[in-house]
């Protein structure tokens, strides 16, 4: 960034200090006013510019600069923002740390370099010293925590102080995944203990922002005929996830067996912000679900809306309603390639009920209060109710006519336990050590179902279940070792009795905890051919097979789980 000498233009943000002061002497508001010029000084019309708010939970402020360069802020809140501006034809450009205090105009001057001077400094040699070949990785502990690991401007990063820049590495667009394991086991639009191979590419498209693309292609070697493939897009106009509309294609296919029947399942979600005054923030949208047995397809659209609101820089509340817990943590996620790769995932849950796969449904409302105890402690506490059509349970049907014994996969499916609904409360400690190191603790108080004992057939599961109110302690540690750089995240859940599905899985999803214990490891690899990097991958869920339970029916037996015991392994390498 260079300070700009323009006497004329510096006249006038003068003049806009001087008659913007009188406004904000009545709050404790501030205001923001900058200057977007090329290297030559001439003010730049029509730039985009992103303002930022550094501190946690704030979301982005979108500006366009006048015929004379200028854009302007009013009512931000005292703090420290940073301020990214993207043009056509120029470099985008990110000045962090500016602050803006109360009752005060803040200024700030950005210098544009253009794609031809930038071209021209390349062809020169450098007098810097070649930067180690370092890799770092995104790492975030819930969906409203702050970042222990980030990605700014394009380029991983460590989060930490801004004399850390340098350290910043060159942008990486391609992933691919050779794993054995589902991400999500147990659903009907996942396989069990597949092979897979999956890649994704992070693709520019200039002022039309950003597009992550993915496709994965596993299969069975238990089972013949068994194989799947998906993919998924998502688009993101403003070029980063959270700042600003987003719009997500997840598609997916399942042969089951040599029979020829397969799954299909579809996924067209859209989401937009906006704000509402000084103090509230609105992330709205809805998708479209659509899956089962082909020429039995069912559709299904929901809505989702969350309203945020800012009482000091210490208190934040949010009311949330939300209709599919895989779709609410991918929004929830800051990451370069990932997002695709992990959308493969969010396709609708399908749920076995009488022999077929139907659309799982439900519905998600909160109420969260947020206080920031001091600069790495903060306290969380929330009040919810769950309400689904059909509640999946997790199984394994003994009996030979049930769907997962007959040849389609292998492992547990989720079975539909009917119409259920749950009231709970959450609160929530995070505490953070260390810029690579973050711990947190959960309390929750909520509602789950469990064996009431009675005898049924295993068509009506619902009727050997009943709901039961339960306390919960959950803790997670996640962060990163400084010699071997290995990335790892380690979470236990303890329930106080027998449940059979998951209890507040929202608030799991949001903080990335399963019921018992679990561990994720990703451990960097020498790069070979000194091309890209590779990294081998390593998930743990529910390592000691806790909480199975056996429900004997009239016409069999189950097996059920509120998490599968699996183990998903590879290797990955990014270009």
């Amino acid at each position: 960034m260079k300070l700009l000498r323009i006497p004329a233009i510096a006249f006038a943000l003068v003049a806009l200090v001087l008659t913007g002061a009188s406004g904000l002497a009545a709050n404790d508001l501030g205001k923001l006013t900058g200057i977007i010029a090329d290297p030559a000084g001439t003010p730049q019309m029509g730039a985009t510019v992103w303002l930022t708010p550094e501190y946690a939970g704030g979301r982005a402020i979108q500006l366009l600069t006048d015929e004379n360069g200028i854009f302007v802020s009013q009512r931000l809140r005292p703090g420290l923002y940073s301020v990214k501006v993207t043009l056509a034809g120029f470099f985008p450009s990110v000045q962090e740390h500016v602050s803006v205090a109360a009752n005060l105009d803040s200024l700030v001057h950005i210098e544009l370099d253009s794609i031809l001077i930038s071209l021209d400094r390349l062809r020169r040699p450098s007098s810097k010293p070649a930067e180690s070949d370092d890799w770092k990785w995104v790492l975030r502990t819930a969906s409203s925590s702050r970042p222990v690991l980030q990605l700014r401007d394009g380029t991983v990063i460590i989060a930490k102080n801004a004399s850390d820049e340098s350290n910043s590495q060159p942008r990486l667009r391609t992933r691919v995944e050779l794993t054995n394991g589902s991400v999500r086991p147990g659903s009907a639009s996942a396989l069990p203990g597949a092979l897979g191979t999956a890649v994704s590419y992070d693709q520019g498209l200039g002022q039309a922002g950003k597009l992550l693309i993915a496709g994965e292609v596993n299969y069975d070697q238990g089972v013949s005929g068994v194989l799947g493939g998906s993919v998924a897009t998502v688009w993101l106009p403003s070029g980063k996830l959270g700042e600003g509309p987003q719009t997500t294609l997840v598609m997916r296919q399942i042969r089951i067996g040599d029979s020829g029947r397969s799954i299909r399942s579809m996924r067209i979600e859209h989401s937009e912000q906006m704000a509402i005054g000084d103090h509230l923030v609105m992330a709205y949208g809805g998708e479209y679900l659509s899956g089962g047995l082909v020429g039995e397809i069912a559709s299904s659209v929901r809505p989702h809306a969350r309203l945020g609101m800012h009482f000091s820089p210490r208190w934040e509340a949010a009311l949330s309603l939300e209709t599919d817990a895989d779709a609410f943590g991918l929004r929830s996620r800051s990451s370069g390639i990932e997002p695709a790769m992990d959308a493969l995932q969010t396709a609708p849950l399908l749920v076995w009920g009488d022999g077929h796969p139907v659309l799982s449904g439900g519905w998600h409302e909160e109420l969260a209060v947020r206080h920031a105890v001091r600069a790495h402690d903060e306290v969380e506490m929330a009040v919810f109710r769950d309400d689904s059509a059909h509640q999946a349970i997790y199984g394994v049907r003994g009996d030979p006519t049930g769907p997962s014994s007959a040849g389609l996969f292998r492992g547990p499916l989720a079975h539909d336990a009917g119409t259920a609904g749950f009231s709970g409360t959450r609160v929530v400690y995070r505490h953070r050590l260390s810029d690579n190191l973050e711990v947190a603790g959960v309390y929750a108080w909520a509602g789950a179902l469990a064996p009431n004992n009675q005898l049924a057939p295993l068509s009506n599961l619902g009727e050997m279940l009943q709901e039961r109110y339960r306390h919960s302690v959950a803790a997670r540690v996640a962060g990163q070792l400084a010699k071997s750089k290995t990335k790892f995240a380690a979470s236990y859940k303890w329930v106080d009795g027998t449940v059979v599905n998951r209890q507040d899985l929202y608030g799991e999803s949001s903080m990335a905890i399963d019921p018992n214990l679990s561990l994720s490891i990703r451990q960097p690899l020498p790069s070979f051919l000194m091309v890209g990097h590779w990294e081998a991958l390593a998930d743990f869920r529910n390592m000691l097979a806790q909480g199975y339970v056996s429900l004997e029916a009239q016409d069999g037996r189950m097996l059920v789980m509120p998490v599968e015991r699996s183990f998903r392994g590879g290797v990955s390498f990014q270009f």
